[in-house]
C-alpha cells in the first residue's frame, strides 16, 4: 500500500495536514536538542525521510544517519532528497544493527502501522544507547471532544476522498481507521515504561489531533 502512494505521500501529508506536520516535525526535534547530541541517530519506520532530514537541517551532519521503513518505494522516493543518511529496507520488529548502536532514534507517524507495538518499542529500545532518546510523532486514537469529533466525523468524510483525488482512497481509509483502532497516548506510555523508557514529555499538537512524546531509555 504505502508503495503505491509513494510519489504523493509527502505532498498529501502536507496538504492534508496545512503544512502542519512539518511544523510539529520540527518541533520534536528542537525538544530531542535540549537533552541528546546529534551524533547517531535512526528515523526509523522514516518513509521518504522527512523526520530524520529536518532532525539533520537542525543539527548539522551525522556520526550515523539511516532512514529505515518496510516500504522500498518509500526510500525510493526519499533518495530523491538532499539527505546525509542512508536509506534501508528493514522490519521495525527485528532490526538489523547491534545493541546501543544509535543515541537517539525517530519515528513519525510510524507506530501504530505496526502489528507488534511493544515488540517495536523493545526493539528500538535495544538498538538504543543507555540515555539514548526515542521521539514519536503520531496520531493517536482520540479520547477527547475535538480529536473525536474530527476522526469519528470530519476525518472520515474528506480525507478518503482528497486520497482518492490525489492518490489511493483505500490507503487514506485506511489511515482514518488505524488511528481509531490504535492506542490512546496514555495507553502508549504506559506500554512505554514497561518496556524500558522513561516518559520525558508529551505534548499535543493542534488540540490533540497529533501528539509529540519523548521518551528516554532508562540505564540498563
Amino acid at each position: 500500500m504505502f508503495d503505491e502512494i509513494s510519489s504523493r505521500y509527502d505532498f498529501l501529508n502536507h496538504f492534508l495536514s496545512g503544512f502542519q506536520d512539518v511544523r510539529w516535525r520540527h518541533l520534536c526535534v528542537k525538544e530531542i536538542k535540549k537533552f541528546a547530541p546529534a551524533g547517531k541517530v535512526l528515523d526509523l519506520c522514516g518513509g521518504t525521510g522527512d523526520f530524520g532530514k529536518t532532525y539533520e537541517k537542525v543539527n548539522g551532519p551525522l556520526d550515523i544517519f539511516v532512514v529505515g521503513d518496510f516500504s522500498y518505494g518509500m526510500l525510493k522516493e526519499g533518495q530523491r532528497k538532499k539527505i546525509g543518511g542512508s536509506f534501508m529496507q528493514l522490519d521495525a520488529l527485528k532490526l538489523p544493527f547491534k545493541e546501543q548502536s544509535f543515541n537517539v532514534v525517530l519515528n513519525g507517524f510510524g507506530m501504530r502501522n505496526l502489528p507488534d507495538v511493544k515488540l517495536g518499542l523493545a526493539e528500538a529500545n535495544r538498538v538504543l544507547a543507555n540515555e539514548g532518546y526515542f521521539c514519536v510523532l503520531e496520531f493517536f486514537s482520540p479520547t477527547k471532544f475535538f480529536n473525536r469529533f474530527f476522526y469519528r466525523v470530519l476525518a472520515p468524510l474528506f480525507i478518503p476522498i482528497l486520497g482518492a483525488f490525489f492518490s489511493k482512497k483505500d490507503a487514506y481509509e485506511y489511515l482514518v481507521n488505524s488511528v481509531k483502532a490504535f492506542l490512546t497516548v496514555d495507553e502508549f506510555t504506559d506500554l512505554a515504561m514497561g518496556n524500558g523508557f522513561k516518559v520525558i514529555s508529551v505534548k499535543s499538537c493542534f488540540f490533540g489531533i497529533a501528539y509529540r512524546v519523548l521518551l528516554k531509555k532508562g540505564e540498563v
